[in-house]
């Protein structure tokens, strides 16, 4: 029997509906379900995976409650109650995971304590616990805090599904059996975890700024979250240059935002993005943290890769247009966040930099210095560089050759649009046209 039109509707209402919330609360549901089951991560995704499970079950007979986080954080919090009665019955004590307050109680959740300021911190900082490896804190966070699907994290890491899926399981079990407090660390320890902290909930935003799959471009969801969690890493640290060097870095980042794809959600390029597009008002807000992170460094302390990648940020948000990029100032921080944290990737945006100061060949010789590096085998980005250099030189064969590298790479539809766009403006009877002078940035 077919369904009747009303039907349709309201189905996809309430399907609308439950991906918002998803979007925009799924750490909130963890995170309180978390508190609720003393820290167990596993307990924890389960009921909220269930409370949203329901919540498609519930919301269609009886409507989108007026609040869906406080709906589905009750709800979860029923699951971890429900599941801990079945569990006491048959071993009749919890095992606690190091939390005094672990027991839920029966009584009605109070929702302002569940969403506390540091309830989400709570879960990123026993995500990100030193006793996991670097690549399980990151798994475990963007699956927990990021609402991420393992196939999506596993696209976004280059490994594959069901090696992303045992880690995840590994990290949580490692959680649960070495009794890791569900708790953000003591004032004592809290520097010492703050870098791998901050590492992940940067990884969550360049995850939401270029989506590593997918038909968009971009997640705005998990670029607010990230920036929501470093907004409350600046209330609980306010005078720590790195946490307020990532959240200017963040806020300038996202400034862009408006302005990084066309009508058709393809992607502008930098150099020909409207700058009016670009959200005055969080670049403001993050030229502010970038003060107020520069004025707490002191005489002793050299700046972070946050803080300088934030200066880089910077340097394009004071550029009235393209043109007036003061690259040579951008590569000079780029030199300085080479030397603080060596990386493959930042000597590749370093040679980008380097081909707008001093031109597309020396930009070209910088990038082939790099690409070798085994860590960039599947990044697209570097025969798309290549390309666009090549392009820029009159090299129209070898741009195509490295166009279609790129998009044998790349797995996000927009990023693909876009270089397909590229090949297809280079026709294949043109060969080689070198070109020198007019090329110049």
């Amino acid at each position: 029997m077919t369904p009747a039109p009303a039907e349709d509707g309201r189905a996809a209402q309430v399907d609308a509906a439950v991906s918002a919330a998803h979007a925009d609360s799924w750490a909130r549901v963890v995170a309180a379900a978390a508190r609720a089951s003393g820290g167990n991560l596993t307990q924890a995704e389960d009921a909220a995976s269930e409370a949203f499970l329901q919540a498609l079950q519930t919301w269609g007979s009886r409507g989108v409650p007026r609040d869906p986080a406080a709906w589905l954080i009750r709800t979860a919090h029923r699951k971890v109650v429900d599941q801990q009665r079945r569990e006491a019955t048959l071993r009749r004590k919890l095992p606690v995971l190091a939390t005094t307050d672990a027991a839920p109680r029966e009584d009605a959740v109070d929702i302002d304590a569940l969403t506390a300021l540091d309830d989400r911190l709570r879960l990123v900082f026993t995500c990100c616990h030193p006793a996991l490896a670097m690549q399980s804190r990151v798994a475990l966070t963007l699956r927990l805090v990021g609402g991420l699907t393992t196939a999506e994290i596993a696209a976004g890491m280059l490994v594959s599904d069901a090696a992303l899926a045992a880690r995840i399981t590994r990290a949580k079990r490692k959680i649960e059996t070495a009794k890791i407090p569900y708790r953000v660390p003591p004032e004592s320890e809290l520097v010492d975890r703050l870098d791998g902290v901050l590492t992940v909930i940067h990884l969550i935003s360049t995850t939401g700024h270029t989506a590593p799959a997918g038909g968009a471009l971009r997640r705005s969801d998990l670029a607010d979250r990230a920036l929501d969690l470093s907004a409350m890493l600046a209330v609980l640290l306010p005078d720590e240059p790195e946490v307020l060097g990532l959240l200017a870095l963040l806020e300038l980042t996202e400034a862009r935002a408006p302005a990084r794809v066309d009508a058709e959600g393809a992607p502008v390029l930098l150099s020909d993005q409207d700058r009016a597009r670009w959200d005055a008002d969080r670049i403001a807000a993050g030229l502010q943290w970038l003060d107020r992170a520069r004025q707490r460094l002191g005489p002793d302390r050299a700046a972070g890769r946050f803080l300088l990648q934030a200066g880089i940020a910077a340097a394009h948000a004071d550029a009235d247009t393209f043109a007036d990029t003061d690259w040579s100032a951008i590569v000079a921080l780029y030199d300085r966040l080479l030397e603080r944290w060596p990386s493959p990737v930042v000597a590749l945006n370093r040679a980008v930099a380097i081909a707008f100061r001093d031109g597309p060949s020396l930009g070209l010789a910088a990038i082939d210095e790099v690409a070798g590096d085994a860590r960039l085998a599947r990044y697209h980005y570097v025969p798309a560089a290549r390309a666009d250099l090549l392009r820029r030189l009159g090299r129209r064969a070898a741009a195509r050759q490295e166009y279609r590298r790129a998009l044998a790479l790349v797995d996000n539809d927009a990023e693909r649009r876009f270089l397909q766009r590229r090949l297809d403006s280079l026709a294949d009877d043109v060969g080689d046209t070198p070109v020198t002078g007019s090329h110049q940035p």
